[in-house]
């Protein structure tokens, strides 16, 4: 299974930004799918995350200025954030949470990341 992730790149401060990230392969069944990110010299971090029933869960440094949206049949999911602060600059990794179709386990994923910078 692989996850290809896009959006990131540099943003002024106040901006916003929109990151997708498409899963592909043998997938029976997505559960969760999400967003972390790693800032520089930081543990990697929850952004957000939806289950496979639209709950979502968000860091409360984002929750009032992001929204987290999936297309199940297309195996997508997006981040939309609004207001950025050079504080959100970071690696931003995507991860999906899944039953393989080859095995019927649960399995997870994780991007490559894709880079947000928040800079004037």
């Amino acid at each position: 299974v692989q996850l290809a992730e896009s959006g990131g790149g540099l943003v002024q401060p106040g901006g916003s930004l929109s990151l997708s990230c498409v899963a592909s392969g043998p997938i029976f069944r997505i559960n969760a799918m999400g967003w972390y990110r790693q800032a520089p010299g930081k543990q990697r971090e929850l952004v957000a995350k939806i289950t496979s029933g639209g709950s979502t869960n968000y860091a409360d440094s984002v929750k009032d200025r992001s929204i987290i949206s999936r297309d199940n049949a297309k195996k997508t999911v997006w981040l939309q954030m609004n207001s950025l602060k050079p504080e959100d600059t970071a690696v931003y990794y995507c991860i999906v949470e899944f039953v393989g179709s080859l095995t019927y386990r649960p399995l997870e994923t994780w991007g490559q990341g894709t880079l947000v910078t928040v800079s004037s």
